[in-house]
């Protein structure tokens, strides 16, 4: 029975699995950051248009904040597949608390920088303004601090592979090994 990963690579033209495999702990850290960006979006927008109308930059935060969490049990366990342990823990957040205000940076400068809000502009110019400036422009460069950083301080030391007989040690981050067997439409 193949893997899930090796189910999914056998969908993947097969000019584009050799470059998936190689760079995929970077394609995992981007699927973990995938859904944890559609998880602070929702998040975000919830507590903007209820409880924090006025405070679009805490919603924001909060946000962040929840889906930083999720973001470090999946970091830890399936992309980078790192071993527990107390310092790692401190390091994720204390990276992540960098990366936080990193992604607040933007939405705070078009807000109250460049008054890109009501009165100033209309309704639908500030909320577009919101989302491009905190969703778009201030997750992509906490991303990319992000994935620098945790290769660099907080997923340093990798999960021992568990090795059987039969198969050479699994490569750290990587699901499963391919095998020799035929999957099906992998053609």
């Amino acid at each position: 029975m193949p893997s899930p990963t090796q189910r999914v690579l056998a969908r993947v033209p097969a000019r584009l699995r050799p470059v998936l495999v190689r760079h995929r702990r970077l394609v995992k850290f981007l699927l973990v950051g995938g859904g944890c960006f559609a998880l602070t979006t929702v998040i975000n927008f919830e507590l903007k248009f209820t409880v924090l109308e006025h405070k679009p930059v805490v919603a924001l935060t909060i946000a962040t904040v929840i889906a930083t969490v999720v973001s470090y049990v999946l970091n830890r366990r399936w992309a980078f597949r790192a071993q527990g342990r107390r310092r790692e823990a401190v390091l994720f957040f204390l990276v992540s608390a960098v990366a936080i205000a990193v992604n607040d940076v933007p939405l705070a400068v078009s807000r109250y920088v460049l008054d890109l809000r009501e009165p100033y502009v209309g309704a639908f110019t500030q909320e577009v303004a919101d989302f491009l400036s905190g969703m778009i422009v201030g997750t992509f460069v906490a991303m990319l601090f992000r994935f620098w950083a945790m290769q660099r301080w907080v997923f340093t030391h990798l999960a021992e592979p568990v090795a059987t007989g039969t198969q050479p040690p699994l490569e750290p981050g990587y699901a499963a090994h391919e095998t020799s067997r035929e999957v099906p439409g992998a053609r």
